[in-house]
């Protein structure tokens, strides 16, 4: 029975994830910054540790609380919207931290007790923003930029040692919190001389009907970390597929 850890476990992508791998006979580490056990089912299969992936102490804490471990999801992100002449650089950092070197440091983590089995998976999960231009999130979009590129490399030098990394593309989430975890991140973040255009861009958005739903997630997730056939990245969401499929 392989054990999973999810990071980012307290809603959305990580949330349903963890519900997956669990209902799928998984034992199951969700890890958030403020553990709630009531948000997922009670077992004897699933526990829930505190972890913040930009604290290099949470990390060591959380790691020797879980034990030995046979996946590696690194969900946990944040977002950001709006122009970037008026992001500051404090914000611009923060995504950073969580969204790139969060993995990073997660994935660093756990490498040495997969190559010492000579087995394991790490599951990166980052965003369609890598598959095709959107306008408004140019920060986002480098900290997930910067995970598929470290992935693809990291894929190669772990084949070595029988240790897989894949890469999940969810696609727009409009019932997870990017917006609203965002929120204090992006106050100001539309100066008057960008308005006209991002009142396109929102308008546009909000009439959307292809979507992508936690569940798409949960399910390429699973695929992915359970992939032998050396397929790198997941589109999740029939409108990632979609942008996927056009790149090809």
């Amino acid at each position: 029975m392989k054990t999973v850890l999810i990071t980012g476990s307290s809603s959305g992508y990580g949330l349903e994830t963890a519900r997956h791998f669990h209902a799928k006979g998984c034992n199951v580490i969700a890890t958030m910054r403020t553990p709630r056990a009531d948000i997922l089912p009670r077992s004897d299969r699933l526990r829930v540790l505190a972890l913040d992936v930009t604290n290099h102490d949470s990390i060591a804490a959380a790691l020797e609380a879980a034990g030995p471990i046979d996946v590696l999801v690194n969900n946990a992100g944040i977002g950001a919207l709006g122009a970037f002449e008026a992001t500051p650089m404090t914000t611009v950092r923060e995504l950073f931290e969580t969204n790139t070197f969060g993995v990073m440091a997660m994935t660093q983590a756990v490498l040495a007790q997969l190559r010492a089995r000579r087995s394991g998976v790490v599951v990166n999960v980052t965003s369609s923003v890598t598959l095709a231009r959107m306008p408004l999130v140019a920060a986002y979009t480098a900290t997930k930029m910067a995970i598929a590129g470290f992935t693809a490399s990291l894929a190669l030098e772990l084949e070595e040692f029988n240790v897989r990394v894949k890469l999940v593309e969810p696609g727009y989430g409009p019932t997870t919190r990017f917006t609203s975890n965002g929120g204090q991140r992006m106050e100001g973040s539309i100066p008057e001389a960008y308005a006209p255009f991002a009142q396109r861009i929102f308008a546009g958005i909000g009439q959307t009907t292809v979507v992508t739903t936690e569940r798409d997630v949960a399910e390429a997730v699973w695929r992915a970390a359970n992939d032998e056939t050396g397929q790198l990245r997941f589109p999740a969401g029939p409108d990632s597929v979609a942008l996927a499929q056009a790149r090809l």
